[in-house]
């Protein structure tokens, strides 16, 4: 299937849940909007499944032109098989474009049928002719029906704050180790010495206005590191107006005064963060307004948990905790399969000592403290 408007949105959401990233408005907007296209190198080629008429099972997978806006690094895998003479490109990929946030990549009822589509996507990729078929952040559920399939399987590490039912964020606080929350209340006041403010908007409290500062702001990051957004803001226009409920903006202002913004995305009882961008350097404003601010609005609202994402060691000091996520993979050549699979042995080995000795250094109390 090459395009999901020809599923009905309400056949579709029925499998996807409420993960917002999942969902048919966010997808479709990727999609009908430039951002995940053909001409941006993502053609899908979504996977149904229909029992008695009815939709089933679905996976969502592109026909990927290269490996850009994945956050699961194969670059060196394609090298190697460029430098020994064999294509890379095209490969088969499921995933939520731009996007590094776990949840179903099997979206179907019964593992029986995740079992079943994870196996048909394999001979897909085989009647394809593609090199290789990835699978980027897929639940536990899915992660256990690839890996019966056969998929190779992959571990990263990404932080995410859990809420332990805090009655406000001072209680959280006083869960952490003294220096950590000295450091973390010092950081905060150098953010409010410089004057600055945070608002939490949420739904039609996002004005156009806000939403096109916030992409000011967003394409000024990616502009800081020599490269152009994946992102348009007619997407995050079509969101907001299709999805108001499921977007959290934290503004930041001097005065009246804008001056940065980080925008998540809320569903299922999680928050994920998301996209930020600011005008200007104002020390510690960076982890306040993307990790702090976000925190402190879960414990308002009673959410389970906040996604911080993947990179940043510093996270930890804000409380948010290594944990690991997953990839899967299959890769037709078995010359290359087998080197990749011995490669993700080792990789896995060095992953679990990784989260091992950041989980020695976590900002919480303990039983000696």
């Amino acid at each position: 299937m090459d395009s999901i408007a020809e599923i009905a949105p309400d056949d579709w959401q029925r499998l996807a849940g409420d993960n917002p990233t999942l969902s048919y408005t966010f997808l479709n907007a990727l999609h009908t909007t430039g951002c995940a296209a053909p001409d941006t190198g993502w053609s899908p080629r979504f996977l149904l499944m229909h029992r008695d008429g009815a939709l089933a099972g679905a996976m969502p997978l592109y026909l990927k032109a290269h490996s850009r806006g994945e956050y699961v690094f194969d670059q060196g895998w394609a090298d190697a098989f460029h430098r020994n003479g064999v294509p890379y490109y095209p490969k088969l990929l499921s995933a939520i474009p731009f996007t590094p946030v776990t949840g179903n990549r099997l979206l179907a009822a019964t593992p029986e049928d995740r079992l079943l589509l994870a196996r048909v996507a394999l001979q897909v990729a085989q009647q394809m002719g593609t090199s290789s078929l990835h699978v980027l952040f897929p639940d536990d559920a899915d992660r256990q029906a690839f890996a019966k399939a056969g998929y190779m399987l992959r571990e990263g590490v990404q932080f995410h704050w859990e809420n332990q039912n805090y009655d406000d964020f001072d209680a959280f606080l006083a869960t952490m180790k003294m220096e950590k929350r000295k450091k973390l209340r010092q950081d905060r006041r150098r953010v409010l010495d410089a004057g600055v403010h945070f608002e939490h908007l949420t739904g039609t409290a996002i004005s156009d206005d806000v939403l096109r500062f916030f992409y000011r702001c967003y394409v000024s990051t990616y502009q800081a590191h020599y490269s152009k957004p994946y992102l348009s803001l007619e997407f995050f226009q079509r969101i907001l107006a299709a999805m108001p409920d499921n977007l959290m903006l934290v503004l930041a202002r001097r005065g009246d005064q804008p001056v940065a913004v980080a925008l998540n995305l809320i569903g299922g009882n999680v928050m994920y963060g998301r996209y930020w961008g600011t005008q200007e350097f104002i020390s510690g404003l960076h982890f306040e307004a993307c990790y702090v601010q976000s925190i402190d609005y879960c414990i308002r609202h009673g959410i389970a948990r906040f996604e911080g994402g993947a990179q940043g060691v510093h996270k930890m000091s804000r409380g948010l905790v290594p944990t690991p996520t997953w990839s899967a993979h299959w890769v037709a050549d078995q010359r290359f399969a087998d080197a990749i699979n011995d490669f993700l042995q080792e990789e896995t080995a060095a992953m679990n000592d990784y989260i091992d000795e950041l989980s020695e250094h976590i900002p919480f109390k303990t039983g000696t403290d």
